[in-house]
């Protein structure tokens, strides 16, 4: 059973955990890691998005985050965020490698699989911008059926007025944005 730290609105531990389960159930706080992993093509910024296992117990089988997953009680955001990366997509990268772009909160409640889904996160954002063949990767079956690259505006401007092709979250997307925008790469 996996356990969780609950967090404060800053995205801090409070001491407290709660099971997964639990979290999901009833909408506790707790933190994610995401990481975006782009490229330039073309003079193009594109994002590569794994398409979500048909077993998750959200969005089954539509285009999300680069990486993400929970943040095991006790542990931090940037080693969680480099173990999912590898877990889901066998990549294998550094501290150094991963370039900090901020955070955001997301809460959603909606039934997957005939099951109230809460969701209540405080979600730490990585970006990725080492070289990436698809043909290399290595996916978590039980979490990741695929990936492919995708242009950041479409999946933007799709991301705004549909859900049937990717769980993006907007949020996510506009702390990306934001620090592609600084550092200038958007």
């Amino acid at each position: 059973m996996e356990f969780f730290d609950i967090c404060n609105e800053q995205g801090e531990p409070t001491g407290k955990t709660v099971s997964r389960d639990e979290a999901h159930r009833d909408g506790i706080l707790h933190r994610t890691s995401h990481v975006w992993i782009l490229r330039e093509k073309d003079g193009r910024q594109q994002v590569l998005l794994q398409k979500r296992s048909m077993e998750k117990d959200s969005y089954p089988g539509l285009y999300d985050t680069s990486s993400a997953g929970h943040i095991p009680a006790g542990e931090e955001p940037l080693p969680s965020a480099l173990r999912e990366l590898e877990e889901e997509l066998g990549i294998r990268a550094s501290s150094k490698q991963l370039a900090y772009a901020g955070s955001f909160r997301i809460e959603y409640e909606e039934t997957f699989h005939d099951r109230v889904f809460h969701d209540n996160e405080f979600t730490h954002v990585y970006v990725y911008r080492e070289p990436v063949d698809i043909r290399d990767l290595h996916f978590q079956e039980t979490e990741v059926e695929d990936a492919d690259w995708f242009d950041l505006e479409e999946v933007w401007d799709e991301i705004q007025s549909r859900k049937d092709r990717f769980c993006v979250s907007p949020q996510g997307m506009k702390v990306l944005m934001g620090f592609l925008k600084k550092n200038r790469k958007y």
